[in-house]
């Protein structure tokens, strides 16, 4: 049976950065992000007997290789819940997202196709199942299972059972905003898998980051919950710094920024200076993700645009979580 869904992206405002099992994505901190209207993966999956092995299209091309190897591993996954080990898909993707350069494209990317695939070798699951399953195809594809806020839950389990996302609140709770702030489309040069093992294995500021995860995880949801925006702000930039700080500290040691990286989070503090009610946070590449409220909407753009070096702003408000078609 053919099925399609459609998956957004999100951003961590809480930040998941390191494993404590590699092959099941097993996180060493629950972490918590806000699922992006802006950007997202539409992907159909079509289980047919007549098939002897998978195939995978990405926008209108014929993908092979790395990427070929993740999505087949993860229909094994799917494959072997449903025991249906000999049953063959196709795969066709259209990804709206800017692959490794900062934004969570395998987010949406999995949670699509976990949903499709599901769907189509007739697997009855709840978001739940559905979400721990996403996340041994890639971990923050978890959370895109909701809209709004989620978390993920870290878990303790050796097997990965208690280790998926919740909802934290739902869409309409807030109106918050995020502007994505592209200023390069390149492939990374440090993936965010190599670069959680470098600096969990190297970093000497790493367990200082994992010891403060619980508090702002805390006051993070006491934040939306009161919808209290500078509270919500002022934690995900210092937790997003907290989290750079640790690759700065591996080794050898890197950075996912560039100098226009710089340049824009001076542009957002200035902003704030100004009166304008804007925070920053960023994932493992350059771009920038500019948090801010709807009255600040024009403002918010207009500054970032005149920032040199930012190539286009995308703005977003809360998305919703995985559809079916």
């Amino acid at each position: 049976m053919k099925a399609t869904a459609t998956a957004h992206t999100n951003i961590a405002l809480i930040k998941y950065w390191g494993k404590r099992n590699e092959s099941l994505i097993l996180p060493t901190n629950s972490s918590l992000s806000l699922t992006l209207d802006g950007f997202r993966t539409t992907t159909t999956v079509d289980f047919r007997d007549e098939l002897s092995q998978d195939t995978f299209t990405l926008n209108d091309e014929i993908i092979s290789g790395e990427q070929y190897n993740r999505v087949t591993a993860f229909l094994d996954l799917i494959r072997r819940s449903a025991g249906k080990n000999n049953l063959y898909a196709a795969v066709q993707s259209i990804n709206e997202v800017p692959t490794a350069a900062g934004f969570a494209s395998s987010a949406s990317g999995f949670a699509a196709l976990a949903a499709a695939g599901s769907k189509s070798i007739g697997l009855q699951v709840t978001d739940q199942e559905l979400s721990r399953l996403t996340r041994q195809g890639s971990g923050s594809a978890c959370r895109s299972i909701y809209g709004g806020f989620a978390e993920w839950k870290m878990g303790e389990q050796a097997d990965g059972s208690d280790s998926f996302a919740v909802p934290v609140a739902p869409t309409e709770h807030w109106d918050i905003r995020v502007a994505a702030v592209i200023l390069s489309d390149t492939m990374k040069k440090v993936s965010s898998r190599e670069g959680m093992k470098r600096t969990v294995e190297t970093s000497p500021f790493y367990s200082g980051w994992i010891d403060s995860i619980p508090s702002d995880m805390e006051q993070m949801k006491k934040g939306i919950a009161n919808r209290d925006f500078e509270k919500v702000g002022k934690i995900a930039e210092a937790n997003c710094l907290k989290m750079h700080a640790t690759t700065l500290g591996a080794n050898p040691p890197f950075t996912y920024w560039l100098d226009t990286t710089l340049a824009v989070m001076q542009t957002v503090r200035s902003m704030r200076d100004k009166g304008i009610a804007a925070y920053f946070t960023i994932d493992a590449g350059p771009n920038v993700k500019v948090l801010y409220l709807p009255e600040d909407e024009k403002n918010v753009e207009k500054t970032l645009r005149e920032t040199p070096g930012v190539t286009d702003v995308i703005l977003s408000k809360s998305g919703q979580g995985v559809t079916y078609y």
